[in-house]
């Protein structure tokens, strides 16, 4: 089985920075992307930024210059600075990744549990 856990965020001012981190843990034989995700309430999940495996990023342009993906291939982890926060920020932020669990070619999505980010203004 695969277990993926977020950790991080909590509550900060407008202006301040967060930073949240997920790892992959169990049967994994190689990690493909690894992305960030939040919904806020009464609204639908939304991608927030991705890596891949190369280190290629895409970032939702509502974050573009003020989040950054990385990740740690070694320690199955990926990583999301935020900073200058906004209250439109608060949410919460999923960690999902897509990986192989043996050498065959299919991939597999798993979901962390979430994680609070909270900007007040």
């Amino acid at each position: 089985q695969v277990q993926v856990v977020e950790s991080g965020g909590g509550l900060v001012q407008a202006g301040g920075s967060l930073s949240v981190s997920c790892v992959a843990s169990g049967r994994i034989f190689s990690i493909n992307d690894m992305g960030w995700y939040r919904q806020a309430p009464g609204k639908q999940r939304e991608l927030v930024a991705q890596i891949s495996s190369g280190g290629s990023t895409i970032y939702a342009d509502s974050v573009k210059g003020r989040f950054t993906i990385s990740r740690d291939n070694a320690k199955n982890t990926v990583y999301l600075q935020m900073d200058s926060l906004k209250p439109e920020d608060t949410a919460v932020y999923y960690c999902r990744v897509t990986l192989r669990t043996g050498q065959q070619a299919r991939t597999y999505q798993y979901w962390g549990q979430g994680t609070q980010v909270a900007v007040s203004s």
